[in-house]
């Protein structure tokens, strides 16, 4: 408080007090809540401390201090940035794109240093974050500036909106016995970084709003920060890992692993896949499995940094013009690049929908050469004004099949044409429908050729009947023959039937004809999977068979019967009667019985512990271990629950690539989100 502020009128020491409790209690549980993700109060408790504090800073302003939690928002819009320099430059890191570089880097410090190749360096590896890099200046234990790298000598005053980033403590305290006194100053260098689904939220949001959106997290985030109003920036949840330092003047760091082990006792944020090795080669390992579990984190990482952990050798080894020669950024093959969009084709799916693919100028992404990519549907062309002849950005992550994020309009050249949506199937020409409320298009004709392909193909399917030998090949002559109009044909038709087939000799026929005969036994779990109910998956299928336990049972289920269900929600429920209500589908279905259709036991399977009992998860994006209804029915197997909808009754939210608004939902409710190696590692399998 300042001396003016005593001389206009005396404060109460208790409110004096109170306030400075106030302001340490909130700070513990942001560093709680934000760093450690381990709160100890609840959301109302921690919002009734926030009210008072504000009440109590409305009655006295004189108590106001920069470094208040209730000063996160609230600045007044700025008319430009100003330039702050940086204390010590900020540099760029050299790039490594294979092992053969990261060997060399580490032999080329070993001649520098004087050492023999067999001699090992201790080295920190942490994974690369795709954000922004900025530097927060601490004097006193209070953020003071906040700038960003700009040319990595003199950068841009971002601090009121660094400030809405609650992961940055506005005041540095010891939040651990062991800590060391904060430092009179501390320049703590960090990237700041916008979630993978925080991105979607965003980008959906401009799009509808007739913006082009942003290309990737990292321009997001960029864009976000340099937003001249600080309550924008407020509104886009950004987030932060610190990893160095630059001036320090109190205290004497000696390792860069002490640096990182120090930051969270100061309140804060660290990655938590830091790791300290004893040379390169477990450099290199760490970089091979941070990239085998990319896709399940929920921000973007484009590789990982290695920095010589002896402080003293930085000093030794010195800098280049642009970089320092301790650190290297070994990079992932990139999942981003640019390249034509030549045609589109037009694809219709066992339910119907049609799915715009686009045809594009091969290109290598992340080892793989891609030559379509998908465009979701008429709404997603018309949104970002994509046009046949564009160059556009295409990314491809993981095992996701590759998608066009944007068009490079600049590139233009005023030969692009229109992108035409058929009003017709292309594959049997009747008129498209569009449902209230859907965005995708579908052919109501049963009897589409290409539907009855791809429904042949997934009753076919190992998880469905499991019928060996009936691939995408025989399935198409099969329809194109006229010998399956619907699934149910199969059963009808005998070994000499497919001699008619090109490629099919005796044996061939009488080997796919057994195995037809052969799935007649099958299990009431796989058979409701086979009919290709919407929204029924392989988990779906088997909480039908345990409710009902019958097949005629669940085909006069009524919507109220389903809804019952835990884990079942209004439109499976929906979907569900429709199929039965449908008089060709009871045909189909009685036809199959008919033939000799039998269900049996499942294989009685070693009984596991029930270690999920009273537990309900929902799963979100796509895994890579297993399907997502593999790994629902691994929950049901060993006691758990569950379900589609986020609620408080749900315990976890398993977070796969590429999450949905599930994954937002569970945020605001405060529900545990897990990702799939501690999935694994929950049900006893990591």
């Amino acid at each position: 408080m300042t001396k003016e502020a005593k001389e206009k009128r005396e404060i109460p020491k208790e409110v004096i007090e109170r306030v400075e409790k106030l302001r340490k209690e909130i700070e513990y549980h942001n560093y709680r809540y934000y760093v450690l993700d381990s709160p100890v109060i609840s959301d109302a408790e921690y919002d009734a401390l926030m009210r008072e504090l504000k009440k109590l800073e409305e009655m006295y302003p004189e108590l106001i201090t920069p470094d208040s939690p209730t000063q996160r928002v609230g600045f007044k819009p700025a008319e430009g940035f100003k330039e702050v320099a940086h204390a010590e430059p900020m540099l760029s890191l050299d790039d490594a794109m294979n092992e053969e570089e990261v060997i060399e880097f580490d032999k080329r410090i070993k001649r520098f240093l004087g050492l023999s190749e067999e001699e090992n360096i201790e080295y920190t590896v942490e994974p690369k974050i795709d954000g922004l890099a900025v530097e927060l200046v601490y004097e006193n234990g209070s953020l003071v500036v906040g700038a960003t790298r700009g040319d990595g000598y003199v950068g841009e005053d971002i601090t009121n909106n660094l400030k809405t980033i609650h992961t940055i403590p506005l005041r540095l305290r010891k939040f651990a016995e062991d800590a060391p006194n904060v430092p009179l100053r501390i320049d703590v260098r960090g990237e700041v970084y916008m979630t993978k689904d925080e991105f979607k939220r965003l980008n959906e949001e401009r799009i509808h709003k007739g913006e082009l959106p942003f290309a990737n997290p990292r321009n997001a985030a960029a864009g976000s920060l340099r937003q001249l109003d600080p309550a924008i920036t407020a509104k886009r949840k950004l987030d932060i890992f610190c990893y160095g330092i630059g001036r320090v003047e109190g205290h004497n760091f000696k390792t860069q692993w002490e640096i990182l082990q120090t930051f969270p006792k100061w309140g804060l944020k660290v990655n938590p896949y830091v790791k300290l090795v004893k040379n390169i080669k477990e450099a290199i390992s760490y970089h091979h499995y941070i990239e085998r579990i990319r896709e399940t984190l929920p921000y973007e990482i484009d590789g990982i940094v290695i920095k010589v952990n002896d402080l003293s050798l930085w000093e030794k080894l010195g800098t280049k013009a642009r970089s320092p020669r301790y650190a290297l950024a070994y990079k992932f093959q990139p999942t981003q690049v640019t390249t034509q969009l030549l045609d589109v084709v037009f694809q219709v799916g066992r339910t119907g929908a049609v799915t715009p693919v686009a045809v594009l100028k091969p290109v290598h992404i992340g080892g793989v050469v891609v030559e379509r990519a998908t465009l979701h549907n008429e709404d997603f062309i018309k949104n970002l004004d994509i046009k046949i002849g564009d160059w556009v950005l295409v990314q491809r992550a993981g095992e996701v099949i590759p998608e066009i994020v944007m068009p490079i309009k600049e590139r233009r050249t005023g030969q692009e044409k229109e992108i035409i949506f058929p009003t017709q199937c292309p594959i049997c020409g009747t008129k498209l429908v569009k449902k209230p409320g859907e965005a995708i298009w579908r052919c109501p004709n049963k009897a589409c050729y290409a539907q009855a392909v791809r429904k042949l193909l997934h009753f076919a399917s190992r998880n469905a009947m499991n019928i060996d030998g009936l691939g995408e090949k025989v399935a198409r002559d099969l329809v194109d023959k006229g010998l399956v109009q619907n699934v149910a044909d199969l059963y009808y038709l005998k070994w000499e039937d497919f001699m008619k087939l090109p490629g099919f000799a005796y044996k061939k026929a009488k080997n796919l004809h057994e195995a037809i005969q052969k799935s007649k036994k099958t299990t009431l779990a796989r058979f409701i999977y086979a009919l290709g109910i919407r929204h029924v998956g392989e988990a779906m299928a088997q909480m039908l068979a345990e409710k009902f336990k019958s097949l005629e049972k669940l085909m006069n289920a009524s919507l109220t019967d389903l809804l019952s269900i835990p884990g079942i929600g209004y439109e499976v429920a929906k979907s569900i009667v429709e199929f039965f209500k449908n008089e060709e589908n009871r045909k189909m279905i009685q036809r199959m019985l008919s033939a000799g259709i039998t269900f049996v036991e499942e294989e009685k399977k070693e009984e596991k512990p029930k270690i999920l009992e009273g537990l309900t998860f929902v799963f979100t994006g796509a895994l890579k271990s297993m399907t997502r209804d593999e790994a629902k029915r691994k929950v049901i197997e060993l006691g758990g629950k569950v379900t589609d909808s986020v609620s408080k009754n749900v315990k976890y939210v398993v977070v796969g690539e590429n999450p949905g608004s599930k994954y937002q939902k569970a945020l605001q409710l405060g529900i545990k989100i897990i990702n799939e190696d501690e999935f694994l590692k929950l049900i006893g399998e990591g």
